[in-house]
């Protein structure tokens, strides 16, 4: 590794690693600098008890909230970011969400283009991640340039029993996207979906898919436990000049002619803040999202769920129009099976015997509503630390949504809906505070997601997204990245 790269790239997560794959054939010389490390082979990758108490995976960071109150945030570092443990929804933004779009409780701001500029660059992404999908299922599904290289992930007999009663009350799931070889990832243990690691064995991430097509290059250098510090701008010019880290103690300092800064929305905004630099517009960490969420567990004795995967449909029926107002909800997918030891885990005080029976005959979702952008919904730092001021928005939506929801099970025939809605401890799709737009006083970055402040500043990850919408962020961040990529070659490396 030179200590002059032509490209710096901060972290390899859904934006890192799409990126570095983007550039790589280029012949540029790059360098990936992530603070984690790859989750090891013998790593308790399908142990609910030490994903979600003992935690194996999480770090032992805490952020402060609005209040000042600590909390430990679940968020992860490791080599491929947070998709290690995503669920992997690999769905586009509808058109609508890149145009204004009214709520109940305000207005979503349009994009600076529309969907058919990154239209391309969504077929790209879904190529690049081996998406399993079927767009005709989905009436709200934007159009595409070329057919999902793979067919949806089948239901399982109990997952295909619910999607008919669904329909058989007027509903009409279609098949989620999803970035998974299904056959592989039972063959490495017969376990469900949200929230377990991969180990290279069926999940489609940022390392499985984007880095190991990147670090096929020989001018691509992965550099673990590697913490970025600071970025700094040069004394005569805008550019950022030098991106330091700290590895095994030591200090390091790297001279690239180009940086891209992709370690998330929050940390992200908070390198930024710490570095003082790319906020001449005071709009670095504002108006952070985070989705408005709410699990749902639908319970009919009658019912039996004999699902290992059951994650393979969703609805999108309220996410244009509510049928009644006209608003938007958002969209509904099913969950990865809530096992008995989850339930007791999420309920400790829950009997076993209730908590295998709950599971054995239940369906269990996962509702998504927009967060609005709020530029008092932030990060900022104090004292050093992280603090997340997350103010809700949007709720009429998502009480909407989950009312409709639970009607609509009860009359499929699912008499006990019980919900839990998401607080700000949980990373419902993070997003929004190294936001891009058109104008430089409302946004850090142009639509080619560089800052304004920096001609040689990209930020490619979820911080640059202008809205939420309310399905999964990581498509849309993927497309983006290799959007800038070409950007990048372009402007730079021609």
């Amino acid at each position: 590794m030179t200590n002059t790269p032509d490209i710096v790239i901060v972290g390899s997560g859904m934006g890192g690693a799409t990126l570095a794959a983007g550039l790589a054939p280029s012949g540029a010389r790059i360098t990936i600098l992530e603070r984690g490390e790859r989750i090891p082979d013998d790593a308790p990758a399908r142990d609910p008890w030490r994903i979600y108490t003992n935690s194996a995976f999480r770090s032992n960071e805490t952020w402060l909230d609005g209040e000042g109150a600590p909390f430990e945030p679940g968020n992860y570092y490791n080599v491929g970011g947070n998709s290690k443990l995503y669920g992997a929804v690999l769905i586009r933004f509808r058109k609508e969400d890149f145009a204004a779009l009214e709520h109940f409780d305000g207005v979503s701001p349009p994009w600076p283009f529309g969907y058919e500029e990154l239209a391309p660059w969504y077929d790209a992404a879904e190529h690049l991640f081996q998406v399993r999908g079927d767009a005709a299922s989905d009436s709200t599904e934007p159009q595409h340039g070329r057919p999902y290289l793979f067919p949806p992930v089948p239901d399982e007999e109990s997952i295909r029993f619910a999607r008919r009663r669904l329909e058989q009350v007027g509903v009409r799931p279609f098949s989620l996207p999803l970035g998974v070889d299904i056959d592989r990832w039972l063959e490495a243990g017969p376990t469900g979906w949200d929230g377990y690691p991969d180990l290279r064995c069926g999940k489609m991430d940022a390392e499985t898919c984007p880095l190991e097509a990147a670090l096929s290059h020989d001018n691509v250098t992965l550099v673990t436990g590697a913490e970025v510090t600071r970025l700094r701008k040069g004394c005569k010019s805008d550019r950022i000049e030098e991106v330091s880290y700290e590895k095994d103690g030591e200090e390091i300092t790297l001279t690239p002619g180009v940086v891209a800064l992709c370690a998330g929305a929050v940390q992200s905004a908070a390198l930024l803040l710490r570095s003082g630099v790319a906020n001449s517009s005071d709009y670095v960490g504002r108006c952070f999202m985070n989705h408005n969420a709410t699990a749902m567990i639908a319970i009919d004795p009658r019912f039996r769920n004999t699902s290992v995967y059951q994650k393979t449909f969703g609805i999108n029926e309220w996410y244009l129009d509510d049928g009644k107002d006209g608003m938007p909800l958002g969209n509904v997918q099913l969950l990865g099976r809530v096992t008995p030891d989850i339930l007791k885990i999420q309920v400790p005080r829950l009997p076993r015997f209730a908590a295998n029976w709950i599971s054995g005959h239940a369906l269990d979702l996962y509702l998504i509503s927009e967060d609005l952008p709020d530029p008092e919904s932030r990060v900022v730092l104090k004292e050093g630390k992280v603090q997340l001021i997350w103010r809700r928005s949007n709720m009429t939506a998502h009480n909407k949504l989950v009312a409709k929801t639970r009607k609509t099970l009860r009359k499929a025939g699912f008499p006990l809906v019980l919900t839990r809605l998401f607080d700000g401890r949980v990373p419902s799709h993070q997003c929004g505070t190294v936001r891009l737009g058109n104008e430089p006083s409302t946004s850090v970055l142009t639509p080619e997601c560089r800052t304004w402040d920096h001609p040689n500043l990209y930020v490619c990850d979820a911080g640059s997204l202008p809205t939420s919408a309310a399905v999964n962020p990581a498509l849309t961040v993927a497309a983006l990245s290799l959007r800038a990529a070409e950007t990048i070659k372009r402007e730079f490396l021609a």
